[in-house]
């Protein structure tokens, strides 16, 4: 009897074994990534799962905050996901990533060194993350209904335009933007100078069409307002629907932002993570993303197969001089709630 029940308490155990490996083998047949909306060409996806097997889910997140909100939660299992910049900053303040492993990343070699440089501002030897997509934050205005030269952000401020001026709903971009046109830093940590910031753009407000986002490009598109603050891939997608529309980066400055891939170590499938990446940065893949995005892509193998459309465009490759006059984004610790709290006022003010 001792010898049966043995036999049968085996198997059991044999069958358990096998379930957990069953499971364990479909899981790391999914990957599950963290992207923004529209921020994928869908037929690469496709691609990836017929050549790999592995069932790719693809979540939407509208923000930088959604996203920590998301991976900070108990049940996270996300493999990969797209932060921007000073984001990351944070991530690798609070031990949220995993390094990445280079050697299943052959494809890296094709990032530009130029944009890594930028990129380790904020992730010391990109030992975190690669650069995904990149651009300005700028200007775009309807030439036909704006009849001066539009070289500063002053012209936010005009009441010329006043009911036709789109700004970004967001705390970061628009308190930033504010910033340089005061002549200060946009990652300043002064509170005073923030406080400058909110109150011109509480002033503003009567100007104001609203804060917006993705429905900023409809209306720009449309000739529904004059002026938007707008990412240089929108104002790019935009012109390319109405030549009327034009897209400057103002004199005073202005931020270059980054979206960069991570792993966060809620991550139950690493290695096909590093597959993933490695076939984005595939040159051919990576140029059929940027073009069906129209944002700027950091592959500097990508670049070289691009039309002069993209590349001769100073809205989609900015020259070093507007460079130059451009900053990151950084991580601002328990400073950021001045921002927040500045910008409570300020929304409130619309």
């Amino acid at each position: 009897m001792k010898k049966i029940l043995c036999l049968v308490l085996a198997a059991c155990v044999l069958f358990a074994f096998a379930a957990c490996g069953s499971k364990s083998e479909e899981s790391n047949r999914e990957l599950n990534v963290l992207n923004w909306g529209e921020y994928i060409d869908p037929d690469l996806i496709e691609e990836f799962e017929e050549q790999t097997g592995i069932k790719v889910n693809y979540i939407e997140m509208t923000s930088n905050e959604e996203m920590l909100i998301k991976l900070r939660s108990s049940d996270s299992n996300y493999d990969l996901c797209f932060p921007s910049d000073y984001i990351i900053e944070q991530m690798i303040r609070e031990d949220m990533l995993i390094p990445l492993d280079y050697s299943k990343i052959p494809n890296a070699e094709n990032i530009d060194p130029k944009m890594k440089e930028i990129t380790n501002a904020f992730d010391p030897g990109n030992k975190y993350s690669l650069p995904y997509m990149w651009g300005t934050v700028g200007i775009l205005y309807n030439t036909t209904m704006v009849d001066e030269p539009v070289d500063s952000w002053g012209i936010l401020w005009n009441e010329k335009y006043a009911g036709k001026i789109w700004m970004y709903d967001s705390v970061r971009d628009t308190i930033g933007i504010t910033l340089k046109y005061l002549g200060y830093e946009m990652n300043t940590r002064s509170e005073a100078e923030v406080a400058e910031a909110r109150d011109l753009l509480i002033a503003q407000a009567p100007l104001r069409k609203g804060f917006g986002t993705d429905n900023m490009r409809t209306s720009m598109v449309n000739g529904k307002a004059a002026i938007a603050v707008i990412y240089s891939g929108d104002a790019f997608a935009c012109i390319d629907e109405n030549p009327d529309l034009a897209y400057v980066v103002p004199k005073e400055g202005s931020n270059v932002w980054f979206d960069n891939v991570v792993i966060p170590k809620s991550a139950k499938n690493v290695d096909a993570a590093h597959m993933f990446i490695n076939f984005l940065n595939d040159a051919e893949n990576a140029t059929r993303n940027t073009e069906y995005i129209c944002y700027s892509t950091p592959n500097k193998a990508a670049m070289d197969r691009l039309s002069e459309d993209f590349t001769e465009d100073e809205t989609y490759n900015p020259p070093q001089e507007i460079l130059d006059r451009c900053e990151v984004f950084h991580d601002l610790g328990e400073f950021v709630e001045v921002y927040n709290a500045a910008w409570s006022k300020i929304k409130a003010s619309n």
